[in-house]
């Protein structure tokens, strides 16, 4: 297995906000608390460690004995639970959606980079534990997000009515995706080892929750992944305080407004990631998850009639607490308060309203986190590593969009020189001339110069682009070859590892993918990643 590396703002592919927190510039830095170097954890442990209670390690503990009562866990994960009551234990998270059948292919690459930044924490600071966490989100309730995935170009979908927190949701219905996918496979070994996971996993246990959790288990159990879910009566319980500064003090919205605010004013290209809301909890029960909104003296839910006052409100909190389930803003702070975290791992987007956040968990007394962005990769067959280079084609060629990556390649590979750049150096040479002319005579002459420079100029585009467009109907092989692979690649035009799903990698590595994986991605080096299988 070959690896190679890009930096990821050369891909493309990542927004001008993350592209500027890797090069750390220095007008973002007041939106994070330390970049993530291996030297910045030193820090990052000694600021957790004194401010993450015993009697929350306590509770964290034994909510992860009742979750896994019925998964059957390996040694090293059984270790590293019990370790997290331990004072010295600190945790790497990332989080993700309940995709079915893990969804895109960057799933694989999130909690790969979460455990092998607990490998590299552990040899750098050998006193400590690290846990790698997946954190299941189990409490969205956007179904049309996560009920299918791709394979081979087609999409397998649940169908079903849904509603409320898909977690909770029942696998029935799974059948039919399970056959589609059976007929889609084919008969290798490998396949055959896809069926039976997927079998397992959703035709055998009850929720989508259960289902995740096994799936997640059986991938990376070994390495000790721990499986946190968040819809927990005790861990809620933890929540409280902050939960009701949100509600009845909207402290989330003004704090977070104001990052908003600050992080438009260093850039217009930055845009705004998530918008708060006055109250960032959802009411949760019975199959429904709704907005609370404050309305006068009283609290309602979006829709429904169902309201409180204020001191009804305080109690069912107390009472209730796992009726509220935190919203995108919320969440990332309820993560924090239960878990002894030193950082996140996360996508492009994930980080960018990460950003909106350091001055609410400020305000709140809760650490905030590293942030990091996970590992990206393409990875590449042997086959079709093969056909680039019989084509000449670099890796890094293919990040182009594609009217670019092939007008490129037409000119490398024509015969005839398509690039008028030196005829367009020779007529501004002779305009300048002009321009001179014209400044010693008649001013007013000026702008007729200008407007046959730019018409001469035009003139010269027009007949390059004639030109090309008459070789790569000359080259129109090379070029169908070309974008064969670019879509094979980057389908749809858009990152592998945002399309494909892992089963595709699974039926050509089978057991070997995983831990090649493991072995190639180096979380910390913050580049994009090249991957090319035997």
């Amino acid at each position: 297995m070959d690896i190679d590396c890009l930096p990821f703002k050369n891909t493309g592919y990542f927004s001008e906000l993350i592209c500027d927190y890797l090069d750390q510039k220095e007008e973002l830095q007041s939106f994070y608390n330390r970049f993530p170097t291996l030297e910045n954890f030193k820090g990052q442990i000694e600021e957790k460690g004194n401010n993450f209670p015993d009697e929350n390690r306590e509770i964290l503990y034994n909510s992860l004995q009742n979750q896994y009562a019925n998964t059957k866990t390996s040694k090293k994960t059984q270790e590293h639970i019990k370790q997290l009551k331990e004072p010295i234990t600190f945790t790497i998270v990332t989080g993700h959606q309940l995709n079915l059948f893990t969804g895109p292919l960057y799933f694989l690459y999130k909690i790969v980079s979460t455990i092998n930044l607990t490998t590299q924490l552990k040899k750098k600071y050998p006193k400590f534990n690290f846990v790698p966490i997946y954190w299941m989100a189990t409490e969205d309730h956007d179904f049309d997000e996560i009920n299918y995935f791709n394979f081979k170009g087609k999409k397998l979908q649940w169908n079903r009515e849904a509603s409320g927190a898909v977690g909770q949701l029942k696998t029935d219905g799974l059948q039919d995706v399970f056959d589609a996918f059976s007929n889609a496979m084919g008969s290798t070994k490998n396949a055959e080892t896809l069926k039976r996971l997927f079998k397992s996993a959703y035709l055998e246990h009850e929720t989508l929750t259960e289902a995740t959790r096994f799936l997640a288990n059986e991938l990376f159990g070994e390495t000790g992944l721990v499986i946190v879910d968040g819809d927990d009566r005790h861990l809620k319980r933890l929540m409280i305080p902050y939960a009701k500064q949100d509600i009845f003090e909207q402290i989330s919205f003004q704090k977070v407004s104001e990052s908003v605010e600050n992080l438009a004013s260093v850039s217009d290209a930055y845009g705004i990631q998530v918008n708060p809301r006055e109250i960032n909890y959802f009411y949760l029960i019975d199959g429904i998850r709704e907005r609370i909104i404050a309305s006068g003296d009283t609290f309602t839910l979006a829709d429904s009639e169902k309201s409180w006052t204020k001191n009804e409100l305080l109690k069912e909190i107390d009472d209730f607490p796992e009726r509220f389930s935190p919203n995108v803003i919320a969440r990332p702070l309820y993560q924090e308060v239960i878990l002894p975290n030193l950082c996140y791992i996360g996508g492009g987007g994930e980080l960018a309203y990460w950003l909106e956040l350091k001055t609410m968990f400020e305000t709140m007394k809760v650490p905030f986190p590293v942030l990091l962005l996970r590992n990206s990769v393409l990875a590449i067959t042997k086959k079709q590593h093969g056909k680039l280079d019989k084509m000449n084609i670099p890796v890094a060629d293919l990040f182009l969009k594609q009217h670019s990556f092939i007008n490129k390649k037409i000119r490398n590979i024509s015969n005839i020189d398509i690039d008028f750049s030196p005829q367009k150096q020779v007529l501004e040479e002779h305009f300048k001339a002009l321009y001179e002319v014209a400044e010693r005579t008649d001013a007013s002459f000026l702008g007729a110069v200008k407007a046959q420079e730019i018409k001469q100029k035009k003139g010269l585009d027009n007949l390059e682009k004639r030109l090309l467009k008459a070789q790569k109907r000359k080259l129109k092989d090379h070029v169908v070859r070309m974008t064969e692979i670019q879509n094979e690649l980057f389908p749809g035009q858009s990152l592998q590892e945002r399309n494909l799903n892992f089963s595709e990698l699974y039926l050509e590595l089978g057991e070997d993918l995983i831990p090649s994986l493991i072995k190639a991605l180096k979380p910390l080096e913050l580049e994009f990643t090249i991957i090319k299988t035997a």
